[in-house]
């Protein structure tokens, strides 16, 4: 990684070739998030959580084996929503003293002078295209600083249950997913009231439900492995 002070004097010229197979780095079968993307997220992708020190990191869940990526395919991301953790790419957060900045990774793959989108207009503004992927960085950004009180909440609440999800193979024996946790369905609808209400207005209960609604997804990443092996 080879990060930079984002800018357009000397960003002026880059381009951001689209995302496929073919271009894209090596992806992870899980890529982290925030509540704050979890409603965005849920229509595609299991939100699972895991094991982070003694903390927890939410995931999106993109296939069934390590390192697995049922989404990416020759033309681009074969689903309505690209996680935040993608398309923020290849910008992260600097920072210069105790202010947050743009930086750019300027060894990302995606980024060309030939090909691609530009990331300036002609005359030095961002294009339509920085601006969303600024945006997105930015969103990550606080969600990533309201995550643990999430995450405390979770644990505080023991919400939280180790996840096994068994995929029968075609063999007829079994694989199991494992690794990860889920939100506990029975012990979030026991929770009394006052327990519900201070989710609620901590702005939890709504991320919760979006994870919890998310687990629905596994049945549908095992048909998409299924499509694409044949």
């Amino acid at each position: 990684m080879r990060a930079a002070l984002l800018n357009n004097l000397d960003h002026q010229a880059l381009r951001l070739r689209p995302l496929t197979r073919h271009s894209a780095p090596v992806l992870p079968g899980a890529l982290p998030t925030v509540p704050a993307e979890f409603r965005l997220l849920q229509a595609h992708y299991p939100i699972l959580f895991q094991a982070a020190g003694p903390s927890f990191q939410p995931v999106a869940l993109l296939g069934l084996e390590q390192g697995q990526n049922l989404f990416l395919t020759d033309t681009g991301w074969d689903a309505a929503h690209l996680p935040w953790a993608l398309e923020r790419q290849p910008l992260l957060v600097g920072r210069e003293g105790s202010q947050a900045v743009v930086h750019i990774d300027l060894d990302h793959p995606l980024l060309s002078e030939r090909e691609g989108e530009p990331l300036f207009l002609p005359h030095g503004g961002q294009a339509p295209l920085l601006e969303r992927r600024v945006a997105v960085l930015q969103a990550l950004h606080q969600g990533l600083e309201e995550l643990p009180g999430f995450i405390e909440a979770l644990c505080r609440l023991d919400l939280l249950e180790p996840l096994h999800f068994d995929v029968d193979q075609p063999d007829g024996s079994v694989r199991r997913l494992s690794g990860y946790h889920g939100i506990h369905e029975e012990r979030l609808a026991a929770l009394p009231g006052a327990a519900v209400a201070a989710l609620h207005e901590a702005g939890h209960w709504l991320p919760i439900a979006m994870a919890l609604a998310s687990l629905g997804r596994l049945r549908d990443l095992v048909e998409r492995e299924a499509r694409q092996r044949g």
